[in-house]
């Protein structure tokens, strides 16, 4: 049985039953503390805007969505020896679950796979949730034994690209790549202590 994600609508519309909400709907959402998925279609709170993740979504998606994605979430911990909570980190970090995510530098998909890796990691199309999954998983598997297993390194690497870590022998000092491993590490942990998903 596939476990269950924790899903919080934020906006009082009939979405969890309803057809699917276009592109042009201008949906938005954030996860909060408690690891629980926001969603509103006129953000007022600030943490809808959150210029460190990819907050719109160009395609409603149902819980049962949501629960695929963990499915290959836990198919991609086990083949590649990662803690299902870090993937999950990853991804809300990176992409916010929005699996047709695309920022400002091209990285698209869950886990924002640049073209150049997704096409090293055998990705074909980073819009498919289980192929960009298991390129990331991948892509940080290969980082982390770059790196001796330092989570930290391999989290500056995925952000800022290994020779930039190898360059400093250290976390990068670029903001964006400190801010980005506070937010991985900060949610691995929320999601370890607050037991959101139960995995078997």
């Amino acid at each position: 049985m596939r476990p269950l994600f924790l899903l919080h609508i934020g906006i009082a519309v009939a979405l969890a039953c309803g057809p699917a909400v276009p592109a042009t709907a201008g949906i938005y959402s954030f996860i909060d503390e408690n690891g629980t998925i926001h969603f509103s279609n006129a953000p007022k709170d600030p943490r809808f805007n959150d210029k460190n993740q990819v907050t719109y979504l160009r395609k409603y998606r149902k819980q049962q969505d949501i629960r695929e994605f963990d499915y290959y979430i836990r198919q991609a911990a086990s083949r590649y020896e990662i803690d299902p909570h870090l993937i999950r980190a990853v991804v809300a970090t990176e992409s916010n679950y929005d699996s047709y995510a695309v920022s400002r530098r091209g990285a698209r998909g869950l886990m924002q796979l640049m073209p150049a890796t997704a096409g090293d990691m055998a990705v074909n199309n980073s819009f498919n949730a289980r192929q960009n999954i298991e390129g990331g998983c991948r892509y940080l598997r290969r980082l982390l034994n770059m790196f001796d297993e330092n989570l930290h390194l391999a989290l500056a690497a995925y952000n800022a690209g290994p020779g930039t870590v190898k360059k400093y022998q250290s976390i990068p000092p670029y903001r964006e790549t400190q801010e980005y491993v506070r937010s991985v590490l900060s949610k691995f942990q929320l999601y370890k202590s607050k037991r959101i998903y139960r995995d078997q």
